[in-house]
């Protein structure tokens, strides 16, 4: 008897494609819906703290945060001035207790006037942020472990889909509505070949960011442990003892720009990250000026002066070939180097990368429904699977718009606001999957889809009535970031409300068919 024929090499591809991207599919979709939100974290940030009045400006910040520091924190040890890298955080002004001041201190100042204020306590667009390499609520090593298997998994996926897909560019161009099981592969197809250099890139730079999580043996085969790595591989600048001479300290803003001077001296220009300023009003005080990551070659160690005189003290030497790939790797996942058009390429890219997972998802249900003996009496993993594709597709999109939600709603004095806030989406996600786990599939989705579509319209409207930044005060002073947000609330809702509908529509058509089709097996 001849033996059977083993699979050819793309029929391998396909089934390691398939595997490869279900298993990790639902928390690489998580990993992508918060990543896609990371590219405007900062504008998030600052939706979610309306009591911002605008971007940084550094010629007011500086100025006020140097006499606040000088009135209230003469006798510090440490003064640091935090400064938003874009747009969405606050100017942090904290001081370090130490001969002559009672204790630490900490003000908030608006980053555009430079007024101390008082902003609702949020976690805003950071939150989503960390989540997409973080994940919550488990230890961080093996959430960053998960997270780096999840992504070399679909790594994987990518290159045996391009081996798999042999008409992968004619598929760029098709796409079929109204087809069942075809329609989710053209889309499929689509969202994956429009922006497939962008899924490689950010896949591998994804894994490059976090190199050691998955391979650390370089660095117990040469250092004792990791923080001697790091100790090695990123020193810190030297530090400058207090000589007890009392010397007045420059204020803020000529040090800045003398730093500034000093970067660009070495080719670069950029923004900067914030001010540290230790010993202050001793001979020897040293001010450390972080520059923020927000371009290509920025220094990853701060630039040192005299806080009495400005003289340049420290500058880190220049990076070596392997951390001078690395740094790029990163700021290329970040996005954190690209303009406004460029991070709204990323956030549409990343945005089709989320498609493409969801739709992966969903086609695997999709064919293998059509092939079960007994379509109305699925098997247990099929019937887990669909109820999963539910859960961990809609529930992540509800969780978002009940945390944007509760930044309005939640009572300003609140205490620990932040973590309510955080608690409200998971409570909604964890909703979602109960619901899908008690309702039968597609009934499910359409209700959901439903119920996602109702709150991502109430965004817009609860912020018009909680805030004086509804959407025709934005429009009409030009404030864009309010005025976008709370038009892509508006958008979201519409397109997942048009899901849900049409959804609807093709169960309502498909009832009178399988009614007639039982009748006839009857007669």
């Amino acid at each position: 008897m001849p033996s059977a024929k083993s699979p050819g090499f793309r029929q391998s591809m396909a089934a390691l494609h398939t595997w490869t991207g279900l298993l990790p599919g639902w928390l690489l979709y998580a990993v992508f819906l918060f990543g896609t939100t990371a590219y405007f974290q900062q504008e998030i940030s600052r939706w979610m703290r309306p009591e911002m009045s605008g971007p940084l400006s550094l010629a007011r910040v500086l100025p006020a945060a140097d006499a606040l520091l000088r009135q209230r924190a003469g006798g510090a040890r440490e003064w640091t001035v935090s400064l938003p890298v874009r747009s969405g955080q606050v100017v942090r002004v904290t001081w370090a207790g130490g001969h002559g001041s009672a204790a630490d201190g900490k003000v908030t100042l608006d980053p555009a006037t430079g007024r101390e204020i008082s902003v609702r306590d949020t976690q805003g667009g950071s939150f989503l942020y960390g989540f997409h390499y973080n994940l919550y609520a488990m230890p961080r090593l093996w959430a960053r472990i998960a997270v780096c298997a999840a992504a070399m998994a679909m790594l994987v996926a990518i290159l045996s889909g391009v081996v798999t897909h042999k008409k992968i560019f004619a598929d760029f161009f098709t796409l079929r509505f109204n087809k069942g099981q075809r329609s989710w592969l053209d889309s499929h197809n689509v969202t994956a070949v429009l922006a497939l250099p962008f899924h490689l890139m950010i896949t591998y730079t994804g894994l490059a960011a976090l190199l050691f999580t998955l391979m650390p043996w370089a660095i117990f085969a040469n250092f004792a442990d990791q923080s001697t790595f790091h100790d090695t591989a990123y020193p810190d600048p030297p530090a400058l003892p207090a000589s007890g001479e009392v010397r007045p300290v420059m204020p803020l803003q000529p040090l800045v720009h003398r730093a500034q001077a000093v970067w660009a001296s070495q080719g670069w220009s950029g923004s900067v990250g914030g001010v540290t300023i230790t010993n202050p009003g001793d001979a020897n005080a040293a001010a450390a000026i972080r520059a923020g990551r927000d371009h290509l070659g920025a220094p990853v160690s701060p630039l040192i002066l005299s806080a009495s005189d400005g003289r340049l003290l420290y500058s880190a030497p220049q990076e070596s070939g392997a951390r001078g790939v690395q740094s790029v790797m990163i700021l290329l996942h970040l996005g954190t180097l690209a303009d406004t058009y460029l991070r709204w390429l990323y956030f549409a890219s990343s945005v089709m990368g989320t498609a493409m997972i969801a739709t992966g998802l969903v086609l695997w249900t999709v064919k293998r429904r059509a092939r079960l003996p007994d379509p109305d009496h699925p098997p247990f993993g099929f019937r887990l699977v669909e109820r999963l594709n539910i859960g961990m597709m809609l529930g992540p999109m509800a969780g978002m718009a009940v945390y944007f939600l509760a930044n309005r709603l939640l009572p300003l004095e609140l205490a620990r606001r932040d973590e309510r806030e955080i608690a409200c989406l998971f409570a909604a996600w964890g909703a979602v999957i109960t619901w899908a786990f008690l309702r039968p599939a597609p009934r499910a989705w359409i209700e959901m889809l439903a119920v996602c579509a109702l709150l991502y319209g109430l965004v817009p409207m609860v912020n018009a009535l909680t805030t004086t930044r509804g959407l025709a005060r934005s429009l009409a002073a030009g404030q864009w970031v309010y005025a976008g947000f709370d038009l892509i609330m508006l958008a979201a809702a519409i397109a997942l409300g048009f899901g849900a509908g049409r959804l609807a529509t093709r169960r309502q058509r498909a009832l009178p068919r399988r009614s007639r089709g039982a009748k006839a097996e009857t007669a």
